[in-house]
């Protein structure tokens, strides 16, 4: 930086050159991770890192589930309280899911629910399967939209994101999928929103940290695989201006958080945007030709346990810079924004709001929808309690035998001492040789009273007439080696 020096001597210009330097010469910290921040009415970009570069999708993969869905219930195809049934395809899929078994009916709304909230793979299916006949039907609508909203670098396989070939996407696209969202479908943006859900007793916390926590968040939806990282859409409105932040391949679920408030904040907050060149909107932004990076090896390695959805109980770093790989430098040049530290942004609990409730059959409201909670609870409680005598019943002889266990332990334990392990095998060899004696000796007064000692009655038929013979046998078990 010494060309610098003679121009920083000039006060009007000082800090503008000393954050040009910085901006230029500070190394960018190298992550497989990918960013992206639009205006949700323009989708003018405010900021782009990887953008369109091929990612896989995860479970943000169900925000087109939803969106094919809620279009054609706007077109009247189906309804909100249409009928759907859970068949075995659907219950067969993997968690995170309601585990319904097949037969189970759920209507359209409850489906998209808990499919939104919970990311409930199995309801997904349902509804694939609901509106397009099947998951390759589906599949081929999911596509067709695809192709219709200019998504270039997307391709749909199944309508939940789990790992399946072909399945692919990017930052690009699913900002422009966000935004017609929010375009098309304003009365149904509820569901991209919802902060909880109650199924009986159990309430589910919607993934999406950001909802209830982060000032103006207002929805989308998180992801995770192995392959992806940890995936998050999310919108916010401040001061009626909308953004769509992205982010891709975070190291956890807090992180994704904290890098998407991060995005946002800068969004909001303009900052230097001005020394920034301008990116254009974000249809014009130019795709990357490569394949999606696999970060399996990352995100599922021995060392680090992962949830297999989008569950995330990891204890992340309170620096909110160093977990998500991000200098103070970079924030300043960024705006001079204080990092969001992840104690800050999840230490508070989210805002208070009642869960909306869920459940199985036809649509229901007032009395029967308060009733069919009420009966769920009390299964689940039921369920609970029987769960809870299994797991008794099958401790009981655990706790039975282990005494016996330490017991038979002990003695194993003890030949670790020279002296014992010298004198128990003397002290077993008595009790053989008593043991041989006596079937010998039963055998003279009862010969014909132990059927089942017959063999060493046998053995011992030799020595009865005469008593010196068993001596004479006891020299051939010491000579088997020979023998042998």
């Amino acid at each position: 930086m010494h060309f610098l020096r003679p121009l920083l001597r000039h006060p009007s210009v000082n800090w503008i050159l000393l954050v040009a330097a910085l901006v230029v010469v500070t190394p960018r910290v190298v992550h497989a991770e990918a960013l992206l921040v639009v205006e949700a009415d323009t989708g003018k970009v405010l900021q782009a890192d990887n953008a369109t570069m091929p990612w896989y999708p995860a479970s943000v993969t169900k925000i087109m589930t939803a969106y094919v869905t809620l279009k054609a219930v706007k077109e009247g195809r189906l309804s909100l309280d249409t009928l759907l049934t859970v068949s075995p395809v659907a219950a067969s899929q993997s968690p995170s899911k309601m585990g319904f078994p097949p037969g189970t009916q759920v209507t359209v709304d409850n489906a998209l629910k808990m499919m939104m909230v919970k990311s409930a793979n199995d309801m997904a299916v349902v509804l694939a399967e609901g509106v397009g006949g099947s998951v390759d039907g589906f599949s081929g609508m999911m596509n067709q939209t695809a192709s219709r909203l200019g998504m270039t670098q997307t391709s749909y396989v199944n309508p939940n994101g789990l790992p399946a070939d072909g399945q692919v996407t990017s930052a690009r696209d699913l900002a422009m999928l966000a935004r017609a969202v929010i375009r098309d479908l304003p009365e149904y943006e509820y569901f991209m929103q919802i902060p909880s859900i109650r199924y009986g007793r159990r309430v589910t916390q919607n993934f999406n940290k950001l909802i209830g926590r982060y000032p103006g968040a207002d929805g989308f939806k998180t992801g995770f695989i192995c392959a992806s990282g940890y995936n998050l859409v999310a919108s916010a409105t401040r001061n009626g201006k909308r953004l769509i932040a992205v982010v891709l391949g975070a190291s956890s679920g807090q992180a994704r958080a904290v890098r998407a408030a991060q995005l946002l904040e800068r969004g909001f907050g303009n900052g230097l945007g001005w020394l920034k060149p301008t990116l254009g909107t974000v249809d014009n932004l130019v795709p990357i030709d490569a394949s999606p990076p696999n970060l399996r090896d990352e995100m599922c390695n021995g060392k680090r346990k992962r949830p297999a959805t989008d569950e995330d109980a990891d204890v992340v770093a309170s620096n909110g810079s160093a977990s998500t790989g991000e200098t103070a430098v970079t924030f300043f040049t960024a705006g001079f924004q204080h990092p969001i530290k992840p104690a800050d942004l999840l230490a508070a609990a989210a805002e208070p709001s009642e869960p909306v409730p869920v459940y199985t059959g036809p649509t229901k409201s007032g009395a029967a929808l308060i009733a069919a909670v009420a009966a769920e609870a009390e299964k689940q409680a039921a369920s609970a309690k029987r769960g809870k005598k299994s797991k008794i019943a099958a401790k009981k002889p655990d706790a039975a035998s282990a005494p016996k266990a330490e017991a038979n332990a002990k003695p194993v334990a003890k030949p670790a001492a020279v002296r014992h392990a010298n004198a128990k095998p003397d002290a077993a060899a008595k009790p053989a040789a008593s043991a041989e004696k006596k079937p010998a000796a039963a055998a003279e007064r009862k010969p014909a009273a132990q059927p089942a000692a017959a063999k060493p009655a046998a053995v011992g038929d030799k020595p009865v007439p005469k008593p010196t013979k068993p001596k004479a046998a006891a020299k051939p078990k010491g000579e088997t080696k020979p023998a042998g």
